[in-house]
């Protein structure tokens, strides 16, 4: 009786524990469905509100001189709720849309295909159909009660009031997972910044979302704000930006450099604003917005001229002897040189046979005429004495990696940290690379001569170049170049107010500024000379190119005693630097400091607008006398 007893108390512990646990996993699969499950949780909600997401619009952008360049227009989005939809006249709603019934199937599918749609909810709205213009609104909204579950969703799209400036402007496009994974601000349907300055300030654009709580009846349908709008918040509009970009010599700059492959890059000295920023080709902003951006776009990224890749900051290039005045620097501060040291110079670098050669002028000479003529002999000298002086040095490495560190602060090797995306960081090797490729570190001067006049390993951007430029117009110091000027009720970076320091002696650069000047009255730079009217300091380059004619390169700044501007020019396949880069230096300095193209350059304005210069590895496949590559030509992309 007693073990009976025992058994049953067992039994009834048993069954009341079975009981206790059920209710448990049916108490935990309601708190699931009803507080956790977003699927139902969103079902409950969609029966008794509809939260009408309020788009922002983003920050208009304007030039330095206030003049207006990117803004907004209305354009509307067609959403749909499928739970709420009922059999309407498919015909009558494609034909308002002006599409046919295949298309809208078509996007029926996408919008329901959780692969290209991972946000999909039945419950929710989900964008069906983007950027209707004023007329498709108009049309659609008379009908709009006869198809149930279609809303209409506000937005703005970008509008640019000049056909410049492409690549640093950039584009917004349709925001991908990854961006919407890692900031919980984006949504499926939302626009994004994707390159340039609409990307790297998409936080100053975007604004901030707001939101509209409406609320529905028994039969789904929307009887007002609910509560009155207590719920509601309004959106916030982007931050307005101002660039320091003057448009009208962006403008020209690209006239310019039309039919033609590189850069142009001017920079305020004492502020680090960059005035233009020119890379050739480009595009017509307004191409890549509207129901067109998938083509257009495909048609610029297969261009083999890839008018998508903005060489100003991207583009790696050999300096050539634009690097020479770097390296007088270094050796004048490091006492390897002295103004007055003087090498010799026979057609080329005597200890190597002549080689690197060299073109004909006085030997031998110092540091100033030395620049001023462009002698690769006489930096060969500077970099083979300081390297192998062991009075200073304790050996050839020790030595290089000063070098390296003087190339640094000068702005060579690292990004400059300018304020747009896809910035490449050059290429300055050091010790370690030589004793890699040798295998050894018993490599020589001689081993690697052809960095002394910026050639061999040695690349840089038309940023890094024009940055550099700024500094020996500082006589030692620069800013961070930067495109943005101004961010309306924010402040700008205090990286870009900061000074920083070439750690090089200003009488150095003073010596360096009378080379470049004097390469200008009587150098190699002559046809940038506008005295009496501007003294200009300047420096060429024509640097080796293995896959087609030197690239054509120029730097240099104005006045000579207050600089205004600094600049630097790269045509790719240009030949020399005085042929090509000198002019565009000349007339693009004359046009920024002057206000106009003096009548005596007029003739030479119209010469290299028109010249056609076309990279080596495209001539066979040429089909035209000119192939037009720039924002202002570009016009057989399909538009709006």
């Amino acid at each position: 009786m007693v073990n009976n007893n025992k058994s049953y108390e067992k039994r009834k512990y048993i069954i009341a524990s079975v009981v206790v646990v059920t209710l448990l996993v049916y108490i935990a699969q309601l708190f699931n469905l009803q507080i956790l499950s977003p699927e139902y949780r969103n079902f409950a909600d969609s029966n008794a509100f509809f939260r009408k997401t309020l788009y922002p619009a983003r920050g208009a952008i304007y030039d330095r001189n206030g003049e207006l360049v990117v803004f907004n227009q209305p354009t509307y989005d067609v959403m749909m709720v499928v739970r709420e939809m009922k059999q309407f006249d498919t015909l009558d709603f494609c034909n308002t849309l002006n599409i046919d019934k295949a298309a809208f199937l078509q996007l029926e599918a996408e919008m329901k295909d959780r692969r290209k749609n991972p946000g999909y909810s039945s419950y929710t709205p989900q964008l069906f159909m983007s950027q209707l213009d004023v007329e498709e609104y108009g049309l659609l909204q008379e009908k709009l009660y006869k198809f149930p579950g279609i809303y209409i969703q506000n937005r703005t799209e970008r509008q640019y009031k000049y056909p410049n400036m492409g690549l640093i402007l950039g584009y917004v496009g349709i925001v991908d997972k990854n961006k919407m994974d890692a900031d919980p601000y984006y949504t499926r349907t939302d626009y994004v910044g994707k390159s340039g300055i609409e990307l790297s300030h998409e936080e100053d654009l975007r604004g901030e979302k707001g939101v509209e709580v409406l609320l529905r009846d028994a039969h789904g349908r929307v009887q007002g704000k609910y509560r009155d709008g207590e719920f509601d918040k309004s959106p916030v509009s982007g931050r307005d930006l101002t660039l320091a970009i003057d448009i009208n010599l962006q403008a020209y700059g690209e006239y310019l450099m039309q039919n033609k492959i590189g850069s142009i890059i001017m920079i305020e000295p004492k502020t680090g604003e960059i005035l233009c920023m020119v890379a050739a080709p480009s595009y017509d902003p307004s191409i890549l917005t509207g129901k067109n951006f998938s083509q257009n776009y495909l048609q610029l990224e297969q261009d083999p001229y890839k008018p998508l890749i903005n060489r100003a900051v991207s583009g790696l290039y050999p300096p050539g002897s634009t690097f020479k005045p770097s390296q007088g620097l270094i050796f004048l501060e490091e006492g390897i040189i002295t103004p007055d040291t003087r090498y010799s110079c026979f057609g080329g670098y005597p200890p190597l046979g002549g080689r690197p050669a060299c073109h004909g002028h006085a030997s031998p000479l110092s540091l100033q005429p030395a620049l001023a003529t462009s002698c690769n002999s006489f930096f060969c000298y500077g970099l083979n004495a300081m390297l192998n002086n062991r009075t200073k040095y304790s050996s050839t490495i020790e030595a290089f990696e000063v070098w390296k560190e003087h190339m640094v602060d000068l702005g060579f090797g690292y990004k400059t940290d300018v304020d747009l995306p896809s910035e490449k960081r050059g290429f300055i090797p050091n010790s370690k690379y030589y004793s890699n490729a040798f295998k050894n570190d018993r490599w020589v001067a001689h081993n690697i001569i052809s960095i002394a006049i910026g050639q061999g390993e040695i690349l840089a951007t038309p940023l890094q170049l024009a940055n550099y430029t700024a500094l020996i117009a500082n006589r030692g110091y620069y800013h961070k170049p930067h495109v943005v000027k101004a961010r309306k009720g924010a402040p700008l970076d205090t990286l870009f107010s900061k000074r920083r320091e070439s750690n090089i002696r200003r009488e150095h650069f003073e010596l360096t500024v009378a080379g470049m000047a004097d390469a200008v009255t009587h150098g190699t730079c002559r046809r940038a000379n506008m005295e009496p009217f501007l003294t200009v300091c300047g420096k060429t380059g024509t640097a080796e190119n293995p896959h087609g004619e030197d690239h054509s390169l120029f730097i240099g700044f104005a006045p000579k005693d207050d600089p205004k501007v600094a600049i630097a020019v790269i045509v790719e396949n240009g030949g020399f630097g005085a042929t090509n880069a000198v002019p565009i230096g000349r007339l693009m300095m004359q046009k920024y400091l002057m206000g106009e193209i003096m009548p005596q350059d007029q003739v030479l304005e119209k010469t290299i607008a028109s010249r056609v210069i076309l990279p080596f590895a495209y001539r066979r496949n040429a089909s035209a006398q000119r192939i037009d590559t720039t924002a202002t030509q570009v016009r057989n992309v399909q538009r709006n």
